[in-house]
């Protein structure tokens, strides 16, 4: 029978940790002098103690491992355990927003999404602009510890080629995240601090450079502005640039870079499948822009660069409304928001290692074809890629076709047009952020959706978020029979 106390243990603990989290916040609140600072405190004081109890309850429980139902459950629980909590802020502080809002932007900032239903963000407290950061700042570490040390041993969506990298897990889940959870952690905080860095150094405010590398190095996208990264040019988006490509690159090669093995991030054939894509689809728009919209060359370089930076890597940073580069960008920007990024990294979506094991096996079986009696492996990055490998990237593609189509179909029966149905749809659960449409494109936001499609699109954060098939295997039957 499964024992759901070491599960709770661990989200009590997280949602404490989370509750602690809020005191920053408030005490940036305290120092603007506006009065807004109790909402937090209220917020810290209910979510620590709700998760301390939780924790406490259920001490009794724990063990060394999870086993692999109970780690199916806990990568589940935490990410919607975790945006209940976060939502307090929002619903008790200036935003005065309704609890389905705020659950929405707290989903979205801890799924590192980017879609957001707050409006006047230019005029918001400082603590809120902050909590918002922060959120997406510990959601992308968090969903680092999840791809690299849960997801490979769940065997989700093909994950599983990456337990080759030398972090065998399975069985003692739990302390060897420990390990890798601490080595990553001081790459994740180095970075953040070297983008704070550089976003000064171009001439960004401390509180503005420090919320935006918190959802830069996220690949979360949430800004302090209305326009987004419009607010910011030249230097300022050539910076960002730089810091979402770091954080869309797997972090296990940077443990493995301070470690001594200085070649071992261009050796990934993920980290160049991903980076000649950015280059291909940047010197395309780019002739695009100078040539259709007569821009100047630098300025088509920079908005083509940082716009198709931010949606392939599934930040969702705006400089410019793309809408406006006519129906053909339009389409490109809608399919490349479902490559991604690295597996391993804060970036979201389908990942690029998927695409290249599928058109692997396409060309394996072309080649078949034309000669039957011929002997080829598949292989990736040098390495055999193994049946249940290659069945697992089919499933998910296939998944995440049919969940994306059903979300389209729901949000369309709720009264929504087509373009923002289906790119709401693939923006939730790819995790990008901003859709198409004047509704939520890189112009507006999701603040006029009705409530049922906000808690679809809810759902499809989460779902995309944690690759699909570890949330659908919890509503199976064999599951719970386990």
């Amino acid at each position: 029978m499964l024992d759901p106390r070491p599960v709770g243990y661990v989200i009590g603990l997280l949602v404490t940790v989370l509750g602690v989290t809020m005191l920053l916040p408030m005490l940036v609140d305290l120092a603007e002098g506006r009065g807004h600072w109790i909402a937090f405190a209220e917020s810290a004081v209910a979510t620590t103690l709700v998760g301390g109890l939780l924790a406490l309850s259920c001490q009794n429980g724990v063990r060394e491992g999870l086993s692999i139902q109970q780690t199916f459950l806990l990568t589940s629980g935490v990410w919607l355990a975790l945006p209940v909590f976060g939502a307090l802020p929002f619903v008790l502080g200036a935003t005065d927003l309704r609890y389905v809002d705020a659950f929405f932007e707290a989903m979205s900032g801890l799924t590192t999404t980017g879609a957001t239903v707050v409006t006047g963000l230019d005029t918001q407290p400082a603590g809120i602009l902050l909590w918002r950061g922060i959120l997406q700042w510990l959601g992308g570490i968090g969903i680092i510890v999840v791809a690299m040390v849960f997801l490979p041993e769940l065997r989700v969506g093909g994950m599983q080629i990456f337990r080759s990298e030398g972090f065998d897990t399975f069985g003692k889940i739990l302390p060897r995240a420990t390990t890798i959870a601490s080595q990553i952690s001081v790459i994740y905080v180095a970075l953040t601090l070297a983008c704070i860095l550089f976003y000064t150094g171009v001439g960004i405010g401390v509180f503005d450079a420090t919320v935006h590398a918190l959802t830069t190095v996220s690949t979360g996208g949430f800004s302090t502005y209305d326009a987004s990264f419009g607010a910011f040019s030249g230097p300022a988006e050539y910076v960002a640039v730089v810091f979402m490509i770091l954080a869309a690159l797997p972090f296990v090669r940077y443990v493995q870079l301070i470690n001594g093995n200085t070649w071992s991030v261009f050796q990934d054939a993920q980290v160049r499948g991903f980076l000649y894509c950015i280059v291909a689809l940047v010197l395309g728009t780019t002739l695009v822009l100078s040539t259709q919209m007569e821009y100047p060359l630098e300025r088509a370089f920079r908005e083509a660069l940082f716009n198709i930076t931010s949606i392939i890597s599934g930040t969702g940073y705006a400089s410019t409304d793309y809408m406006i580069w006519g129906p053909m960008m339009i389409a490109i920007f809608f399919f490349i928001g479902l490559i991604g990024g690295c597996a391993g990294s804060t970036a979201c979506s389908v990942k690029i290692f998927r695409y290249q094991i599928l058109l692997s096996a396409i060309r394996i079986q072309v080649q078949r074809i034309r000669t039957p009696h011929g002997v080829f492996v598949l292989r990736y990055d040098g390495r055999r890629v193994q049946g249940d490998v290659l069945s697992s990237v089919i499933s998910f593609f296939v998944f995440f076709v049919v969940t994306m189509g059903l979300i389209s179909v729901a949000l369309g029966m709720t009264g929504l047009d087509f373009t923002t149905s289906i790119s709401g749809a693939a923006a939730a659960l790819a995790n990008i952020g901003p859709g198409l449409g004047d509704k939520i494109g890189p112009a507006g936001n999701y603040a006029g959706l009705n409530d049922t499609a906000k808690w679809l699109l809810s759902a499809a954060m989460l779902i995309g978020r944690l690759e699909l098939l570890a949330v659908y295997a919890i509503f199976t039957i064999r599951f719970w029979r386990a």
